[in-house]
């Protein structure tokens, strides 16, 4: 299981990223540009000793990610899909990717998935955190797949 950010805005969701896919045992795919400047003291902070334990990529663009992805599935998290998480059936190297915080996805992306999916919420909102989002839908796929980290 693969776990992706399109251009991540901010710096302390990143962080948060890099933990929860080190304490998965995930590996993490960031896309850039990113919406901040990377600072590896900064990201540490946020990453704490985590991104020591992290399988950590950093793709260039969007292009250099999908020669990467190859002929994996790209799971798309979007509040525009019609799919709830729960619904789909993930397979072991399925790229579970998450849009911009500010923005999403542009219609590229979202076009370019094999999957969308979204989770269900309360109407009278909006969006969830792409940190908690990314875990609850990394938490059924691994939970689905049985590839949780073994204690």
């Amino acid at each position: 299981m693969y776990l992706a950010a399109y251009q991540p805005d901010i710096p302390q969701n990143t962080g948060a990223l890099i933990r929860l896919a080190a304490s998965l045992n995930v590996q993490l795919h960031l896309i850039e540009p990113f919406g901040f400047l990377w600072d590896d003291r900064k990201i540490r902070t946020a990453a704490m000793d985590y991104i020591d334990h992290v399988r950590l990529t950093r793709h260039a663009s969007w292009g250099h990610f999908i020669e990467w992805v190859g002929e994996k599935r790209i799971i798309l998290l979007s509040t525009k899909a019609a799919l709830p998480y729960t619904d789909f059936t993930y397979k072991n190297d399925d790229v579970l990717l998450l849009g911009r915080e500010s923005a999403g996805v542009p219609d590229d992306v979202h076009n370019a998935a094999t999957a969308r999916v979204l989770i269900p919420m309360n109407p009278h909102t909006r969006s969830l955190n792409i940190v908690i989002a990314g875990a609850m839908v990394l938490g059924e796929a691994l939970r689905q797949t049985t590839d949780f980290p073994q204690t």
